[in-house]
This record gives C-alpha cells, sequence and structure tokens, in this order.
C-alpha cells in the first residue's frame, strides 16, 4: 500500500470542481421510550438537530476533507436552509460563489429521525424540476468561470434538475478543450449524456435499469461494464457492487475487480458513493492510474460505511487504514 499513500499525499491542494446538485441533509437524533396512542409507531423524544451538505455538497465536503481546494456550482433555495448550506461548506473552506440562491424553487432538505444508531424515517422536501431561466443563466455562467482553474471536475447527479443540457454541453465541451479531467456519479434521467467523461461511476442498480439488463452475475457486470465503456466514450467505467466492492473497466485495459474493504461494523451506507467519487477523482488527477483510484476508492468507502451519516471520510483516516493493510 505504500504507493497508495504517496497517491494520497498528492491529494493536498488539487483544485476540484464539483457541479450538481445540492442539499441539506438535516438529522433529528433522540430516543424512543414509548409508541405514539395515535398510531402504531414510535415517538422520538428529539435531544440535538444537526445537519451537514448533502448530494454535491457532501462530494465537495468529502474532496475537503481528502486535502482538496474545491469550488462548488449549483442551486439551493433563497431560504434559511439554503443559507445554512452555503455556510456549511463555507465554513469548511470551500469556495460557495458558484452556487445560486432560487427564488423559485426550495433548498432539498432530506431530514432523517434517528432513535439511536436507527434510522427511524426519512423526510424529503424538493424539486426535481429541470433548473431553467435566470437561475440556469447563472450557474452555467459560474460553472464555465469556475473551469478554468481546476484541475477536474466531478458532475454529480441525483436528478434534481441542475443538469440542463446546455449546461452539460458546455461543460463537457468546456472540459475538453481546457484538459480537465471529467469524472461522473450518474442519475437515471440524463445517465447516457454524460459522453466523453474521463470516469463513470454508477453502482449496480443505476447500470442495469439505464441498460435495461436484469444483471445477475459477474460475467453480466462484465458485459454492462462494456457497453458502457462503448455507449459513453469514456475512459473508465467503475461500477459500485455494494458489499462486493466494485469493477473497473478500461478502454486501455482487462477488468479489474476491487473487494471491499472489511470494516468490524456497517453503520450507515448514505454517502459511500460521494466517498468513492470524491477519492476516485483525487487520485487520477494525482497521477493515479484507473486501477489505483478504484483501490482507494474502495479503501476510503470502507472507512464512510463505518461511520453514521452522509459525513467526510479524511485524508488521515485514509493513510491510516492503507498503514494498517501494510502492517
Amino acid at each position: 500500500m505504500t504507493n497508495l499513500a504517496a497517491l494520497v499525499d498528492r491529494f493536498v491542494g488539487r483544485r476540484i470542481l464539483v457541479v450538481g446538485d445540492l442539499m441539506l441533509d438535516e438529522y433529528l437524533r433522540g430516543t424512543v421510550k414509548r409508541i405514539s396512542p395515535e398510531a402504531p409507531v414510535p415517538v422520538v423524544e428529539v435531544r440535538e438537530r444537526f445537519c451537514t451538505p448533502g448530494g454535491a455538497g457532501n462530494v465537495a465536503m468529502n474532496l475537503r476533507a481528502l486535502g482538496a481546494e474545491v469550488g462548488v456550482v449549483g442551486v439551493v433555495g433563497a431560504d434559511e436552509l439554503g443559507r445554512e448550506v452555503c455556510r456549511l461548506l463555507d465554513d469548511a473552506g470551500i469556495d460557495c460563489s458558484g452556487i445560486v440562491a432560487s427564488s423559485v424553487r426550495p433548498t432539498t432538505t432530506k431530514t432523517r429521525v434517528v432513535a439511536g444508531a436507527q434510522q427511524v424515517v426519512r423526510v424529503d422536501r424538493e424539486v426535481e424540476d429541470e433548473v431553467t431561466g435566470a437561475d440556469l443563466a447563472a450557474i452555467t455562467e459560474a460553472a464555465v468561470a469556475h473551469l478554468r482553474s481546476a484541475e477536474a471536475v466531478i458532475l454529480q447527479d441525483y436528478d434534481k434538475g441542475v443538469f440542463a443540457p446546455s449546461l452539460l454541453d458546455r461543460l463537457l465541451s468546456g472540459a475538453r478543450q481546457a484538459g480537465v479531467l471529467v469524472t461522473v456519479d450518474p442519475k437515471r434521467r440524463r445517465f447516457f449524456d454524460f459522453v466523453g467523461a474521463t470516469l463513470f461511476k454508477p453502482n449496480l442498480r443505476e447500470a442495469s435499469e439505464a441498460l435495461g439488463w436484469l444483471i445477475r452475475d459477474e460475467a453480466e457486470e462484465d458485459a454492462a461494464g462494456r457497453e458502457l465503456l462503448r455507449r459513453l466514450a469514456c475512459e473508465h467505467v467503475l461500477l459500485t457492487l455494494g458489499d462486493r466492492g466494485m469493477a473497473l473497466y478500461r478502454q486501455d485495459g482487462p477488468a479489474v475487480r476491487v473487494p471491499a474493504r472489511t470494516v468490524r461494523e456497517v453503520f450507515d451506507v448514505s454517502g459511500a458513493g460521494d466517498t468513492v467519487i470524491s477519492a476516485a477523482t483525487l487520485a487520477l488527477v494525482a497521477g493515479g492510474s484507473g486501477v489505483e483510484a478504484a483501490q482507494l476508492a474502495s479503501v476510503a468507502a470502507g472507512i464512510k460505511v463505518g461511520k453514521l451519516g452522509a459525513v467526510p471520510v479524511h485524508r488521515e483516516e485514509v493513510l491510516q487504514a492503507l498503514a494498517e493493510g501494510d502492517s
């Protein structure tokens, strides 16, 4: 793991732009002592509220924790929750100047009620319509301006409307002209619109739904990976497979399977995909191969699922995990 540790050391100071759907992850934590007399549901006595940036914001937080210099482009509502997203990002040292506060849509907010270590319910408040008009013009201008100083751009899609075709065309063409590496975490609506990316990272369910295939075994996974390489004309497809790890498909070599890192206990898989795309992107920007990017992403994801909530993985944690692997 020594070479991987040297690669992680080169994460520091890398300039990464994140464009995508911003959210606020709100957690209400408490205890359950009784069942409601109104319905057969637990009554949670809330003791604590805390919030973290979600979606593309969580990717930005992971990148920052791994040592990168980060800028974010996206949309929040012109509301207190949107201001909270920006405050949290700004406090982490992330450039929020590309975030647009919209007067026509609320901040996407996911509220999780947690009792002990168990999530009781999640409440989502969001608008999934495509961003248009002045909001789209503003985020397009911001994305193009920030792209000029970036070494890589992560396109983080949650199907919440940011990736209008005109924005995506400007980003992909601009990145090609500037020689900026492009990595993608896709969702269904725009799945096949990210043609020419450096790395494309779907999970197994997303790939199956997009291709219209029932993927049941490794042979079908490999067929899906090769088909995605062909249709997207990207350099790498990193297919995440849950507790089986991930599979890397490359234009310049055979498929490589990277097993999941063994963890003592899985607390929460939410945000693990954000950790994967962050670590893989930084590895590529730092000069690593696709295989090394997948390996580091697996290590980082193993650390993430041992944490409760969509919280970032820090560079020191990855280095410690690599050192333990060497011992």
